[in-house]
């Protein structure tokens, strides 16, 4: 049974479920009113802490409902959406419950359709946001304008441990700014920025930022034609940094 209906019979079961902590549901098809019912047990269900939905039809308007849900949800700690054509206004909805609900820990919104201005309204979320500790958004499109936005949360979020921004149109002018806020984030363990586009210069600004932060220890540049002045330049930093660098 998968789709809507399977979505809308599942969503029945939970509100009664008390044992049941993981749901997988991924490549099942589901669309809006499949997602309607989710969100609905959500709201009720004290059990459900991990819902996997990546490679359904949620769209913007799946994202709008469950971000109602997320507002009222007290136990869900992971929520995988990867693959889902959410967009900016899925994201910016995801952003506005982010900025209330006080358990998610973990949110994946890989190879969807986020451009800047969802990257600005998950940036708003972050400076507020107290429990998110795992933000995936690689394979969207947020690019510098975005990665400007996270750069800026990051200075004052003190809760987010792994961000991954693989694949987002980045280039030198977001590694500049990413690699500034790294100067003063003291969380963040892990950043992932392969598949972009900054080249040696971006290489060598994270270097020197390598050389002020303590706590990064996983930096992923891989596929961002970097050359031999960039990669001097991160293996200068190898010699006396935590960090394991991927180039």
């Amino acid at each position: 049974m998968n789709g809507d209906d399977g979505a809308q019979v599942l969503s029945e079961a939970l509100k009664t479920n008390s044992t049941l902590a993981t749901l997988t549901l991924g490549n099942n098809n589901i669309g809006h009113n499949g997602t309607q019912a989710l969100a609905e047990a959500l709201k009720t269900s004290s059990i459900l802490t991990t819902l996997h939905l990546q490679g359904n039809l949620i769209g913007d308007d799946g994202a709008q409902v469950l971000s109602e849900a997320l507002k009222t949800n007290s136990t869900l700690a992971i929520l995988e959406l990867g693959s889902n054509n959410i967009g900016d206004n899925g994201a910016q909805a995801l952003s506005k419950a982010l900025m209330s609900n006080s358990t998610l820990t973990t949110l994946e919104m890989w190879c969807n359709k986020i451009r800047y201005e969802g990257a600005l309204a998950l940036s708003a979320a972050l400076k507020t946001n107290s429990t998110l500790t795992t933000l995936e958004l690689r394979l969207n499109l947020i690019g510098d304008i975005g990665a400007q936005a996270l750069s800026e949360a990051l200075k004052i979020n003190s809760n987010l441990t792994t961000l991954e921004l693989q694949s987002n149109l980045i280039g030198y002018k977001g590694a500049q700014v990413l690699a500034e806020a790294l100067k003063v984030n003291s969380t963040l363990t892990t950043l992932n920025l392969g598949r972009n586009s900054f080249g040696d210069n971006g290489a060598q600004v994270l270097s020197e930022a390598l050389r002020i932060n303590m706590t990064l220890t996983t930096l992923g540049l891989d596929n961002n034609s970097i050359g031999d002045n960039g990669a001097q330049a991160l293996e200068e930093i190898l010699e006396t940094a935590r960090c394991n660098i991927m180039y």
